[in-house]
């Protein structure tokens, strides 16, 4: 509890310190309207943010195949913090100190270190102990483990109905049935996780919302031309919306922000369009892809961490750094040579 109040607390001085604007490019060279421009230093404070969707979503397919004992959560919360030390290298002194960004990383990394810390002490002592055959509470626990990372793809994770989930442990899933005392331990285990993650989520709900604006869910783009809009078959449409037809023969126009802007973005690239702005960027852009072949992209780029997938041996996580004007090529040979773009951090 004392952790929530110290996160909440921490939230709402954010109002006071911020410095959101760090990183934007001058108004003068910046098509995107006011409310549409983010600092150029967020897409590299974005991945750690990301990176806590990453670890749910590995923590969720591994859950499929292994019982929660043998994750690697100290492992991950190495990886968090690695990623964000990465980020901080990365940006140097080119920006100014974005403290609303960095005490929010913190609040959220600091947080995730204590759960999975006590995750890891509970599993290897009392959740191994019980484990054997899976039961209807292990089967759930990876359902829900799932439905969280879908969930959080689009929207903040304190929106999650985590008490939805502690009333299917109790009143959907049998109290009786083969290996009961792993069942009882199950539902002590994620009813406890359950309820501290539902009030944990009302303090920074309440936090984030006293402290900062509802987020655009949109990202403006500029384009030099608008592109042929016709999807691929089985694609799903291209999700833009036009803002502005330039002088110039550009089109301001908008794509859905967070996880879906990867899908729209690489779509435009195989229609042959280029990005000339993203969210009021000409600058860099930060793109993460996952693959188990050596890293042989024909193009400008920057390595700026590279990270084994802990749960999946051979496969490995590249975060790269590279202009706007040269994104829409890397996102082509991502494609080409069949490599999996985990994530494009449009600020």
């Amino acid at each position: 509890m004392l952790r929530s109040i110290c996160s909440v607390f921490l939230l709402c001085l954010v109002t006071m310190l911020t410095t959101a604007d760090a990183g934007v490019a001058p108004a003068t060279e910046i098509a995107a309207p006011e409310e549409h421009r983010r600092g150029e230093d967020q897409t590299y404070l974005t991945y750690p943010e990301w990176f806590l969707v990453f670890s749910p979503a590995e923590y969720a397919r591994f859950l499929n195949r292994a019982p929660a004992s043998e994750f690697p959560y100290f492992g991950h919360i190495d990886q968090f913090w690695e990623s964000y030390g990465a980020m901080v290298d990365a940006m140097g002194d080119r920006y100014g100190f974005n403290f609303g960004y960095h005490v929010m990383v913190f609040v959220i990394g600091t947080s995730t270190t204590v759960e999975y810390a006590l995750k890891a002490g509970y599993e290897a002592v009392f959740g191994r102990w019980f484990e054997g055959e899976p039961t209807p509470e292990d089967e759930l626990a990876a359902w829900v483990a799932q439905d969280y990372v879908d969930f959080i793809l689009t929207t903040p994770w304190y929106e999650y109905d985590f008490f939805a989930a502690l009333g299917r442990l109790w009143f959907d899933t049998p109290l009786t049935g083969p290996r009961l005392a792993r069942k009882w331990e199950r539902r002590f285990a994620l009813s406890t996780e359950y309820l501290v993650k539902g009030g944990y989520a009302i303090l920074i709900k309440a936090g984030t919302q006293a402290g900062y604006e509802a987020p655009i869910p949109l990202t403006a783009v500029l384009l030099p031309a608008l592109p042929d809009l016709v999807s691929p078959e089985g694609a799903p449409p291209l999700e833009l919306q036009i803002i502005d037809r330039r002088a110039d023969g550009s089109v301001l126009v908008t794509l859905p922000r967070y996880d879906a802007f990867k899908d729209n973005a690489s779509q435009l690239a195989r229609s042959g369009s280029d990005f000339i702005e993203i969210a009021g960027n000409r600058g860099v852009i930060v793109t993460s892809l996952l693959t188990e072949s050596p890293l042989t992209l024909p193009l400008p780029y920057t390595v700026l961490m590279e990270q084994p997938i802990l749960t999946e041996p051979g496969r490995r996580r590249f975060v790269l750094e590279t202009r706007v004007a040269d994104l829409a090529n890397l996102l082509r040979s991502i494609d080409a040579q069949g490599l999996v773009l985990e994530h494009v951090y449009d600020y």
